[in-house]
Protein backbone atom coordinates (compact mmCIF):
# COMPACT_ATOMS: atom_id res chain seq x y z
CA UNK A 1 0.00 0.00 0.00
CA UNK A 2 1.23 3.44 -1.05
CA UNK A 3 2.37 5.25 2.08
CA UNK A 4 1.56 9.22 2.56
CA UNK A 5 3.83 11.94 1.88
CA UNK A 6 4.10 13.53 5.44
CA UNK A 7 3.86 17.41 5.66
CA UNK A 8 4.15 19.63 8.17
CA UNK A 9 1.15 21.88 8.25
CA UNK A 10 0.91 25.16 9.59
CA UNK A 11 4.91 25.97 9.84
CA UNK A 12 5.33 28.48 7.24
CA UNK A 13 3.50 27.11 4.15
CA UNK A 14 0.59 29.67 4.38
CA UNK A 15 1.04 33.30 2.82
CA UNK A 16 1.47 36.25 5.86
CA UNK A 17 0.03 39.14 3.47
CA UNK A 18 -3.30 40.80 4.55
CA UNK A 19 -4.49 40.10 1.04
CA UNK A 20 -4.57 36.78 1.25
CA UNK A 21 -6.28 36.72 5.41
CA UNK A 22 -9.55 35.38 4.14
CA UNK A 23 -7.92 32.57 2.42
CA UNK A 24 -5.58 31.69 5.75
CA UNK A 25 -8.84 31.83 7.48
CA UNK A 26 -10.54 29.50 5.40
CA UNK A 27 -7.93 27.09 5.85
CA UNK A 28 -8.24 27.27 9.32
CA UNK A 29 -11.95 26.81 9.07
CA UNK A 30 -10.97 23.36 7.41
CA UNK A 31 -8.35 22.20 9.75
CA UNK A 32 -11.38 22.62 12.44
CA UNK A 33 -13.61 20.43 10.68
CA UNK A 34 -11.39 18.35 9.73
CA UNK A 35 -10.99 17.64 13.74
CA UNK A 36 -14.15 18.32 14.77
CA UNK A 37 -16.64 16.55 12.84
CA UNK A 38 -15.24 13.16 13.49
CA UNK A 39 -15.11 14.46 17.19
CA UNK A 40 -18.96 15.15 17.61
CA UNK A 41 -19.65 12.01 15.30
CA UNK A 42 -17.70 10.12 18.27
CA UNK A 43 -20.12 12.21 20.48
CA UNK A 44 -23.29 11.34 19.00
CA UNK A 45 -22.17 7.44 18.63
CA UNK A 46 -21.20 7.47 22.28
CA UNK A 47 -24.47 8.88 23.64
CA UNK A 48 -26.36 6.56 21.70
CA UNK A 49 -28.18 3.84 24.01
CA UNK A 50 -25.44 5.08 26.49
CA UNK A 51 -27.94 3.76 29.33
CA UNK A 52 -29.36 1.05 27.55
CA UNK A 53 -26.54 -1.40 28.77
CA UNK A 54 -26.83 -2.75 32.17
CA UNK A 55 -24.15 -2.08 34.86
CA UNK A 56 -21.39 -3.95 34.86
CA UNK A 57 -19.58 -6.10 37.46
CA UNK A 58 -16.61 -3.81 37.13
CA UNK A 59 -18.28 -0.93 36.80
CA UNK A 60 -20.22 -1.21 39.60
CA UNK A 61 -16.41 -1.64 41.42
CA UNK A 62 -16.24 1.78 40.38
CA UNK A 63 -19.32 3.05 41.84
CA UNK A 64 -18.92 1.48 44.97
CA UNK A 65 -15.26 2.41 45.63
CA UNK A 66 -15.95 5.97 44.53
CA UNK A 67 -19.11 6.64 46.67
CA UNK A 68 -17.11 6.38 49.61
CA UNK A 69 -15.69 9.31 51.30
CA UNK A 70 -13.16 10.07 53.86
CA UNK A 71 -10.65 7.01 55.66
CA UNK A 72 -12.96 4.46 53.40
CA UNK A 73 -12.43 6.30 49.79
CA UNK A 74 -8.74 5.87 50.76
CA UNK A 75 -8.91 2.27 52.17
CA UNK A 76 -11.17 1.55 48.95
CA UNK A 77 -8.39 2.81 46.64
CA UNK A 78 -5.93 1.23 48.27
CA UNK A 79 -7.13 -2.20 48.29
CA UNK A 80 -7.53 -1.90 44.86
CA UNK A 81 -3.74 -1.23 44.78
CA UNK A 82 -4.15 2.20 43.51
CA UNK A 83 -5.25 1.94 40.12
CA UNK A 84 -7.43 4.00 38.17
CA UNK A 85 -7.01 5.88 41.69
CA UNK A 86 -7.26 9.59 39.76
CA UNK A 87 -10.42 8.24 37.99
CA UNK A 88 -11.77 7.07 41.29
CA UNK A 89 -11.74 10.43 43.01
CA UNK A 90 -13.11 12.39 39.75
CA UNK A 91 -16.15 10.16 39.76
CA UNK A 92 -16.37 10.63 43.85
CA UNK A 93 -16.63 14.20 43.06
CA UNK A 94 -19.12 13.61 40.05
CA UNK A 95 -21.49 11.38 42.10
CA UNK A 96 -21.35 13.66 44.88
CA UNK A 97 -22.78 16.33 42.71
CA UNK A 98 -24.69 14.57 40.16
CA UNK A 99 -25.80 11.20 41.89
CA UNK A 100 -24.85 7.84 40.46
CA UNK A 101 -26.82 7.51 37.47
CA UNK A 102 -25.79 5.39 34.62
CA UNK A 103 -25.26 8.76 32.26
CA UNK A 104 -23.75 10.63 35.45
CA UNK A 105 -21.29 7.83 35.92
CA UNK A 106 -20.55 7.02 32.19
CA UNK A 107 -20.27 10.59 31.09
CA UNK A 108 -16.60 10.81 31.97
CA UNK A 109 -15.99 8.15 29.50
CA UNK A 110 -17.73 9.84 26.78
CA UNK A 111 -15.78 13.16 27.22
CA UNK A 112 -12.93 11.40 27.08
CA UNK A 113 -13.54 9.33 23.99
CA UNK A 114 -14.65 12.42 21.93
CA UNK A 115 -11.27 14.14 23.39
CA UNK A 116 -9.56 10.72 21.82
CA UNK A 117 -11.29 11.90 18.46
CA UNK A 118 -9.96 15.27 18.26
CA UNK A 119 -6.57 14.11 19.44
CA UNK A 120 -6.14 11.59 17.05
CA UNK A 121 -6.86 14.55 14.17
CA UNK A 122 -4.78 17.21 15.75
CA UNK A 123 -1.90 14.56 15.74
CA UNK A 124 -3.29 13.23 11.84
CA UNK A 125 -2.62 17.01 11.19
CA UNK A 126 0.27 18.12 12.77
CA UNK A 127 1.68 15.04 11.10
CA UNK A 128 0.79 14.20 7.59
CA UNK A 129 -2.40 17.21 6.50
CA UNK A 130 -5.46 17.44 6.49
CA UNK A 131 -6.67 14.59 4.95
CA UNK A 132 -5.25 12.23 7.39
CA UNK A 133 -6.60 14.08 10.37
CA UNK A 134 -9.90 13.66 9.14
CA UNK A 135 -9.63 9.72 7.69
CA UNK A 136 -8.39 8.98 11.31
CA UNK A 137 -10.95 10.98 13.09
CA UNK A 138 -13.83 8.80 11.42
CA UNK A 139 -12.18 5.60 11.48
CA UNK A 140 -11.45 6.34 15.62
CA UNK A 141 -14.72 7.73 15.85
CA UNK A 142 -16.70 4.78 14.45
CA UNK A 143 -14.07 2.20 16.04
CA UNK A 144 -15.97 -0.60 18.47
CA UNK A 145 -13.43 -0.71 21.46
CA UNK A 146 -13.23 3.57 21.73
CA UNK A 147 -17.25 3.64 21.47
CA UNK A 148 -17.92 0.36 23.99
CA UNK A 149 -15.34 1.94 26.44
CA UNK A 150 -17.07 5.54 26.02
CA UNK A 151 -19.85 3.68 27.71
CA UNK A 152 -18.63 2.30 30.34
CA UNK A 153 -17.83 3.58 33.77
CA UNK A 154 -13.96 2.75 34.42
CA UNK A 155 -10.55 4.35 33.36
CA UNK A 156 -9.59 3.36 30.54
CA UNK A 157 -11.48 6.02 28.32
CA UNK A 158 -9.67 8.53 30.15
CA UNK A 159 -6.52 6.72 30.02
CA UNK A 160 -6.35 6.68 26.20
CA UNK A 161 -7.53 10.27 25.69
CA UNK A 162 -4.43 11.47 28.23
CA UNK A 163 -2.14 8.77 26.23
CA UNK A 164 -3.24 10.57 23.40
CA UNK A 165 -2.53 14.21 24.71
CA UNK A 166 0.86 12.59 25.72
CA UNK A 167 1.72 11.78 22.17
CA UNK A 168 1.06 15.16 20.80
CA UNK A 169 3.41 16.98 23.30
CA UNK A 170 6.32 13.78 22.32
CA UNK A 171 5.27 14.63 18.18
CA UNK A 172 6.04 18.83 19.14
CA UNK A 173 9.29 17.74 21.15
CA UNK A 174 10.28 14.54 18.96
CA UNK A 175 9.84 15.04 15.61
CA UNK A 176 12.27 16.58 13.22
CA UNK A 177 12.39 20.47 13.37
CA UNK A 178 9.78 20.10 16.25
CA UNK A 179 10.24 23.03 19.27
CA UNK A 180 13.38 22.12 21.25
CA UNK A 181 13.84 24.20 24.25
CA UNK A 182 11.82 27.04 23.40
CA UNK A 183 9.11 28.85 25.46
CA UNK A 184 7.02 26.39 23.43
CA UNK A 185 9.14 23.66 23.70
CA UNK A 186 9.55 23.74 27.94
CA UNK A 187 5.72 24.06 27.77
CA UNK A 188 5.56 20.80 25.47
CA UNK A 189 7.77 18.79 28.14
CA UNK A 190 5.67 19.89 31.04
CA UNK A 191 2.32 19.13 29.16
CA UNK A 192 4.05 15.56 28.43
CA UNK A 193 4.92 14.91 32.23
CA UNK A 194 1.25 16.29 33.52
CA UNK A 195 -0.50 14.20 30.46
CA UNK A 196 1.59 10.68 31.15
CA UNK A 197 1.15 10.99 34.41
CA UNK A 198 -2.80 11.53 33.95
CA UNK A 199 -2.98 8.62 31.94
CA UNK A 200 -1.15 6.28 34.76
CA UNK A 201 -3.18 7.71 37.62
CA UNK A 202 -6.08 6.23 34.98
CA UNK A 203 -4.57 3.00 34.36
CA UNK A 204 -1.42 1.32 35.29
CA UNK A 205 -1.13 0.04 31.51
CA UNK A 206 -0.74 3.79 30.16
CA UNK A 207 2.90 2.47 30.90
CA UNK A 208 3.21 0.44 28.34
CA UNK A 209 3.38 3.62 25.78
CA UNK A 210 6.63 5.29 26.94
CA UNK A 211 8.89 2.02 25.44
CA UNK A 212 6.93 3.15 22.11
CA UNK A 213 8.21 6.68 22.53
CA UNK A 214 11.55 5.49 23.55
CA UNK A 215 12.09 3.24 20.61
CA UNK A 216 11.53 6.06 18.36
CA UNK A 217 14.41 8.02 20.33
CA UNK A 218 17.09 5.55 19.89
CA UNK A 219 19.52 7.00 17.46
CA UNK A 220 18.71 10.53 19.22
CA UNK A 221 20.83 11.00 22.23
CA UNK A 222 20.24 14.35 23.02
CA UNK A 223 16.57 14.52 22.81
CA UNK A 224 16.68 11.00 24.50
CA UNK A 225 18.62 12.31 27.66
CA UNK A 226 15.66 14.81 27.87
CA UNK A 227 12.93 12.27 27.64
CA UNK A 228 14.32 10.05 30.32
CA UNK A 229 14.29 13.46 32.56
CA UNK A 230 10.82 14.00 31.84
CA UNK A 231 9.84 10.54 32.49
CA UNK A 232 11.89 10.66 35.62
CA UNK A 233 9.60 13.76 36.53
CA UNK A 234 7.06 11.11 35.76
CA UNK A 235 7.81 8.19 38.03
CA UNK A 236 8.39 10.80 40.68
CA UNK A 237 4.82 12.37 40.61
CA UNK A 238 4.13 8.54 41.00
CA UNK A 239 5.59 7.56 43.63
CA UNK A 240 1.66 7.18 45.41
CA UNK A 241 0.88 4.63 42.35
CA UNK A 242 4.26 2.39 42.92
CA UNK A 243 3.82 2.19 46.89
CA UNK A 244 -0.33 1.42 46.36
CA UNK A 245 0.67 -1.61 43.65
CA UNK A 246 3.91 -3.00 45.58
CA UNK A 247 1.47 -3.10 48.37
CA UNK A 248 -1.34 -4.92 46.60
CA UNK A 249 1.16 -6.68 44.67
CA UNK A 250 -0.39 -8.76 41.34
CA UNK A 251 -3.02 -10.35 43.61
CA UNK A 252 -5.34 -8.53 41.73
CA UNK A 253 -4.52 -10.58 38.33
CA UNK A 254 -4.56 -13.81 39.77
CA UNK A 255 -7.04 -14.71 37.05
CA UNK A 256 -5.52 -13.99 34.35
CA UNK A 257 -3.60 -16.80 32.47
CA UNK A 258 -0.99 -17.10 29.58
CA UNK A 259 -1.61 -16.32 26.53
CA UNK A 260 -3.74 -18.41 24.28
CA UNK A 261 -4.69 -18.28 20.73
CA UNK A 262 -8.22 -17.32 22.00
CA UNK A 263 -6.99 -14.41 23.78
CA UNK A 264 -4.25 -13.21 20.70
CA UNK A 265 -7.15 -13.58 18.23
CA UNK A 266 -9.76 -11.48 20.72
CA UNK A 267 -5.94 -8.78 21.21
CA UNK A 268 -6.73 -8.48 17.22
CA UNK A 269 -10.08 -7.60 16.84
CA UNK A 270 -9.58 -4.97 19.48
CA UNK A 271 -6.59 -3.45 17.77
CA UNK A 272 -8.57 -3.85 14.74
CA UNK A 273 -12.15 -3.12 16.28
CA UNK A 274 -13.32 -5.77 14.12
CA UNK A 275 -14.78 -7.03 17.36
CA UNK A 276 -14.48 -7.34 21.56
CA UNK A 277 -15.14 -11.02 22.67
CA UNK A 278 -16.06 -11.58 24.85
CA UNK A 279 -18.15 -8.96 25.75
CA UNK A 280 -19.82 -9.05 22.61
CA UNK A 281 -20.68 -12.23 19.97
CA UNK A 282 -18.63 -12.06 16.95
CA UNK A 283 -21.05 -10.34 13.43
CA UNK A 284 -20.75 -11.38 10.01
CA UNK A 285 -17.95 -9.11 9.73
CA UNK A 286 -15.90 -10.14 12.49
CA UNK A 287 -13.18 -11.96 10.07
CA UNK A 288 -13.68 -9.90 7.26
CA UNK A 289 -12.86 -6.73 8.86
CA UNK A 290 -9.64 -8.15 10.71
CA UNK A 291 -8.10 -9.76 8.04
CA UNK A 292 -8.65 -6.42 5.88
CA UNK A 293 -7.01 -3.84 8.60
CA UNK A 294 -4.54 -6.19 9.22
CA UNK A 295 -3.45 -7.06 6.06
CA UNK A 296 -3.76 -3.04 5.19
CA UNK A 297 -1.55 -2.37 8.41
CA UNK A 298 1.23 -5.14 7.33
CA UNK A 299 1.36 -3.64 3.43
CA UNK A 300 1.89 0.15 5.22
CA UNK A 301 4.70 -1.25 7.34
CA UNK A 302 6.50 -3.16 4.48
CA UNK A 303 6.25 0.51 2.66
CA UNK A 304 7.65 2.41 5.47
CA UNK A 305 10.39 -0.02 5.50
CA UNK A 306 11.35 0.10 1.49
CA UNK A 307 11.49 3.82 1.78
CA UNK A 308 13.71 3.83 4.98
CA UNK A 309 15.80 1.35 2.65
CA UNK A 310 16.03 3.52 0.13
CA UNK A 311 16.45 6.72 1.82
CA UNK A 312 12.79 8.25 0.40
CA UNK A 313 12.55 11.37 2.70
CA UNK A 314 11.57 11.18 6.24
CA UNK A 315 9.85 8.32 8.04
CA UNK A 316 9.50 9.86 11.05
CA UNK A 317 6.39 9.98 11.93
CA UNK A 318 5.40 6.46 10.33
CA UNK A 319 8.27 5.14 12.34
CA UNK A 320 6.52 6.66 15.51
CA UNK A 321 3.09 5.22 14.64
CA UNK A 322 4.31 1.67 13.79
CA UNK A 323 5.74 1.99 17.09
CA UNK A 324 3.01 3.02 18.93
CA UNK A 325 0.91 0.15 17.27
CA UNK A 326 3.00 -2.82 18.13
CA UNK A 327 5.65 -1.94 21.35
CA UNK A 328 3.04 -1.93 24.11
CA UNK A 329 1.34 -5.25 22.12
CA UNK A 330 4.48 -7.03 21.94
CA UNK A 331 5.48 -5.85 25.81
CA UNK A 332 2.16 -7.10 27.47
CA UNK A 333 2.79 -10.13 25.37
CA UNK A 334 6.35 -10.97 26.30
CA UNK A 335 5.70 -10.04 29.80
CA UNK A 336 2.97 -12.21 30.02
CA UNK A 337 5.87 -15.31 29.92
CA UNK A 338 8.35 -13.29 32.25
CA UNK A 339 6.93 -11.77 34.82
CA UNK A 340 2.55 -11.38 35.73
CA UNK A 341 0.44 -12.29 33.23
CA UNK A 342 -1.07 -8.94 31.25
CA UNK A 343 -1.88 -9.62 28.23
CA UNK A 344 -5.58 -8.80 27.56
CA UNK A 345 -7.85 -6.67 24.93
CA UNK A 346 -8.49 -3.68 27.39
CA UNK A 347 -4.44 -3.60 28.44
CA UNK A 348 -3.48 -2.87 24.71
CA UNK A 349 -6.49 -0.30 24.45
CA UNK A 350 -3.46 2.93 23.54
CA UNK A 351 -2.75 1.39 20.49
CA UNK A 352 -6.30 1.74 19.10
CA UNK A 353 -5.83 5.60 17.96
CA UNK A 354 -2.80 4.40 16.11
CA UNK A 355 -3.98 2.05 14.07
CA UNK A 356 -6.82 4.77 12.75
CA UNK A 357 -3.76 6.92 12.28
CA UNK A 358 -1.82 4.21 10.22
CA UNK A 359 -5.09 3.14 7.64
CA UNK A 360 -5.74 6.79 7.09
CA UNK A 361 -1.92 7.10 6.22
CA UNK A 362 -2.45 4.81 3.91
CA UNK A 363 -5.60 5.78 2.58
CA UNK A 364 -4.52 9.31 1.47
CA UNK A 365 -1.84 8.75 -0.16
CA UNK A 366 -1.70 10.76 -3.42
CA UNK A 367 -0.57 7.68 -5.35
CA UNK A 368 -3.30 5.71 -4.69
CA UNK A 369 -5.50 6.24 -6.94
CA UNK A 370 -8.79 8.19 -5.49
CA UNK A 371 -11.69 6.50 -6.65
CA UNK A 372 -9.96 3.03 -4.73
CA UNK A 373 -9.19 5.55 -1.47
CA UNK A 374 -12.60 6.64 -1.37
CA UNK A 375 -14.18 3.28 -1.81
CA UNK A 376 -11.68 1.64 1.08
CA UNK A 377 -12.32 4.06 3.35
CA UNK A 378 -16.10 3.68 2.83
CA UNK A 379 -15.98 -0.03 3.20
CA UNK A 380 -13.92 0.48 6.45
CA UNK A 381 -16.38 2.85 7.85
CA UNK A 382 -18.97 0.78 6.81
CA UNK A 383 -17.92 -2.66 8.39
CA UNK A 384 -16.34 -0.92 11.67
CA UNK A 385 -19.92 0.88 12.05
CA UNK A 386 -21.85 -2.36 11.42
CA UNK A 387 -19.51 -3.71 14.61
CA UNK A 388 -20.66 -0.81 16.62
CA UNK A 389 -24.29 -0.96 15.76
CA UNK A 390 -24.49 -4.59 16.28
CA UNK A 391 -23.28 -3.70 20.11
CA UNK A 392 -26.21 -1.07 21.24
CA UNK A 393 -28.21 -2.19 24.07
CA UNK A 394 -26.72 -5.49 24.52
CA UNK A 395 -25.40 -6.31 28.44
CA UNK A 396 -23.36 -9.35 28.14
CA UNK A 397 -23.35 -8.91 32.26
CA UNK A 398 -27.91 -8.12 32.62
CA UNK A 399 -27.51 -7.37 36.16
CA UNK A 400 -30.17 -4.67 35.77
CA UNK A 401 -32.29 -7.96 34.65
CA UNK A 402 -30.60 -10.23 37.46
CA UNK A 403 -31.94 -8.18 40.22
CA UNK A 404 -35.19 -7.40 39.00
CA UNK A 405 -35.85 -11.20 38.63
CA UNK A 406 -34.80 -11.84 42.18
CA UNK A 407 -37.02 -9.05 43.01
CA UNK A 408 -39.59 -10.31 41.34
CA UNK A 409 -39.86 -13.49 42.56
CA UNK A 410 -38.46 -13.03 46.44
CA UNK A 411 -40.72 -13.46 49.35
CA UNK A 412 -40.84 -13.08 52.62
CA UNK A 413 -38.15 -14.74 54.78
CA UNK A 414 -36.18 -15.43 51.90
CA UNK A 415 -32.51 -14.65 52.17
CA UNK A 416 -29.33 -14.30 49.89
CA UNK A 417 -25.77 -15.46 49.03
CA UNK A 418 -23.42 -14.08 46.81
CA UNK A 419 -20.23 -15.60 45.59
CA UNK A 420 -18.07 -13.64 45.29
CA UNK A 421 -18.90 -10.80 47.43
CA UNK A 422 -18.30 -8.22 44.35
CA UNK A 423 -21.80 -9.55 42.79
CA UNK A 424 -23.70 -7.69 46.17
CA UNK A 425 -22.33 -4.20 44.44
CA UNK A 426 -24.04 -4.68 40.93
CA UNK A 427 -27.14 -6.15 42.53
CA UNK A 428 -27.54 -3.82 45.01
CA UNK A 429 -27.09 -0.88 42.46
CA UNK A 430 -30.04 -2.09 41.20
CA UNK A 431 -31.95 -2.91 44.35
CA UNK A 432 -31.82 0.87 45.47
CA UNK A 433 -34.28 2.03 47.71
CA UNK A 434 -36.33 -0.92 46.76
CA UNK A 435 -34.21 -2.69 49.82
CA UNK A 436 -37.59 -4.29 51.75
CA UNK A 437 -38.63 -6.20 48.76
CA UNK A 438 -35.00 -7.82 48.68
CA UNK A 439 -34.38 -11.01 50.23
CA UNK A 440 -31.88 -10.51 53.47
CA UNK A 441 -28.26 -10.73 52.81
CA UNK A 442 -26.32 -13.27 54.39
CA UNK A 443 -22.98 -13.42 52.30
CA UNK A 444 -22.40 -11.23 52.68
CA UNK A 445 -23.72 -10.04 55.80
CA UNK A 446 -25.23 -6.48 55.79
CA UNK A 447 -28.29 -4.30 55.55
CA UNK A 448 -29.25 -2.97 51.90
CA UNK A 449 -28.72 0.74 51.37
CA UNK A 450 -25.67 0.24 53.08
CA UNK A 451 -22.79 0.77 50.04
CA UNK A 452 -19.58 -0.81 50.87
CA UNK A 453 -17.30 -2.16 48.68
CA UNK A 454 -16.12 -5.78 48.56
CA UNK A 455 -13.78 -5.81 45.73
CA UNK A 456 -11.98 -9.44 45.17
CA UNK A 457 -13.47 -11.27 48.52
CA UNK A 458 -14.42 -14.64 47.64
CA UNK A 459 -15.26 -15.33 51.34
CA UNK A 460 -17.62 -18.30 52.30
CA UNK A 461 -20.08 -19.99 54.24
CA UNK A 462 -19.09 -22.94 57.26
CA UNK A 463 -21.62 -25.30 57.40
CA UNK A 464 -22.30 -24.21 60.65
CA UNK A 465 -23.15 -20.59 59.75
CA UNK A 466 -25.26 -22.46 56.82
CA UNK A 467 -27.64 -24.76 59.32
CA UNK A 468 -27.76 -21.61 61.68
CA UNK A 469 -28.94 -19.43 58.77
CA UNK A 470 -31.74 -21.77 58.09
CA UNK A 471 -32.28 -22.00 61.77
CA UNK A 472 -31.23 -25.49 62.63
CA UNK A 473 -27.82 -24.31 64.18
CA UNK A 474 -28.49 -25.46 67.45
CA UNK A 475 -28.16 -22.26 69.01
CA UNK A 476 -25.08 -20.85 67.29
CA UNK A 477 -26.99 -17.17 67.71
CA UNK A 478 -26.40 -16.37 63.91
CA UNK A 479 -27.60 -13.22 62.77
CA UNK A 480 -29.00 -14.82 59.73
CA UNK A 481 -30.75 -17.48 61.75
CA UNK A 482 -34.82 -18.12 60.40
CA UNK A 483 -34.18 -17.71 55.96
CA UNK A 484 -37.21 -19.66 54.17
CA UNK A 485 -35.34 -19.82 51.07
CA UNK A 486 -31.54 -19.40 50.05
CA UNK A 487 -30.93 -17.57 46.87
CA UNK A 488 -27.84 -18.15 45.79
CA UNK A 489 -26.14 -15.50 43.19
CA UNK A 490 -22.36 -15.77 41.36
CA UNK A 491 -20.18 -14.73 39.05
CA UNK A 492 -16.61 -14.82 38.18
CA UNK A 493 -16.46 -18.18 40.56
CA UNK A 494 -13.16 -18.67 38.98
CA UNK A 495 -12.68 -20.75 35.58
CA UNK A 496 -11.35 -24.54 35.87
CA UNK A 497 -8.54 -23.73 33.35
CA UNK A 498 -6.72 -20.97 35.00
CA UNK A 499 -3.93 -20.33 37.56
CA UNK A 500 -4.03 -21.35 40.88
CA UNK A 501 -5.31 -18.41 43.14
CA UNK A 502 -8.71 -18.89 40.15
CA UNK A 503 -8.66 -22.66 40.23
CA UNK A 504 -8.94 -22.49 44.54
CA UNK A 505 -11.67 -19.81 44.12
CA UNK A 506 -13.51 -22.05 41.83
CA UNK A 507 -13.00 -24.84 44.86
CA UNK A 508 -14.73 -22.77 47.58
CA UNK A 509 -17.41 -21.98 45.16
CA UNK A 510 -18.16 -25.60 44.26
CA UNK A 511 -17.90 -26.16 48.24
CA UNK A 512 -20.28 -23.25 49.37
CA UNK A 513 -22.89 -24.46 46.65
CA UNK A 514 -22.64 -28.31 47.54
CA UNK A 515 -23.19 -27.49 51.40
CA UNK A 516 -26.18 -25.00 50.22
CA UNK A 517 -27.92 -27.01 48.44
CA UNK A 518 -27.37 -29.95 51.36
CA UNK A 519 -29.14 -27.68 53.71
CA UNK A 520 -31.64 -25.94 51.20
CA UNK A 521 -32.79 -28.55 48.36
CA UNK A 522 -31.31 -28.58 44.97
CA UNK A 523 -32.65 -26.47 42.31
CA UNK A 524 -32.13 -25.37 38.32
CA UNK A 525 -29.63 -22.84 37.58
CA UNK A 526 -30.55 -20.18 35.40
CA UNK A 527 -28.02 -18.34 33.51
CA UNK A 528 -27.96 -14.25 32.92
CA UNK A 529 -25.99 -13.28 29.99
CA UNK A 530 -22.72 -14.68 28.41
CA UNK A 531 -19.25 -12.86 28.92
CA UNK A 532 -18.91 -13.40 32.64
CA UNK A 533 -22.12 -15.29 33.54
CA UNK A 534 -24.59 -14.63 36.50
CA UNK A 535 -25.38 -17.65 37.35
CA UNK A 536 -29.05 -17.95 40.08
CA UNK A 537 -30.67 -20.43 42.02
CA UNK A 538 -33.34 -20.61 44.33
CA UNK A 539 -33.15 -23.23 46.67
CA UNK A 540 -36.51 -23.95 47.87
CA UNK A 541 -35.23 -25.03 51.39
CA UNK A 542 -37.72 -26.52 54.26
CA UNK A 543 -40.95 -27.86 52.90
CA UNK A 544 -39.89 -26.96 49.23
CA UNK A 545 -39.88 -29.04 46.46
Amino acid sequence: MPLATETTVGTGSRPRSTSRLPHELDERWRDRLAVGLPAAVAAILSFIAITGRSLGFDEAATVTIASQHGSALGSAIAHDGGNMSGYYLLLHLLIGAFGSGLLAIRFVSVLATVATVALIGVIGLRLFGRSVAFVAGVLGAVSLPLVFWAQNARGYAPMVAFVCAAFLAFVALARPGGVGLSRRGRLAWVLYVVFMTLAMYSSFVAVLVVPAQLAVLVRRRRLAARFVIALAAVALLCVPLVLLATSRGSSQLFWLPRPTRKVETQVLQLLTSSGLQPNFHRTPITTLLLIVTVAALLAIAAAVWRRVRRGEGEQWAAIMLLSWVAVPVVLAWLASYVTQPIFLPRNVLTSVPAVALLLAVGLSDRRLPRMAAVTAFVVLVGLRSWAVAASYGVSPEPWQQTTAYVLHHAQPGDCIAFYPEDARMAFAYYVGARGAAAPRSILPMARWGVVRPYVERYETLSPARIAASAGTGGGTGAPGSGCVRMWFVSSHEGQPNAPAASLANRARFLKLRADLERQYGRAPIHQFGYASAIHVQLLPGRGGD
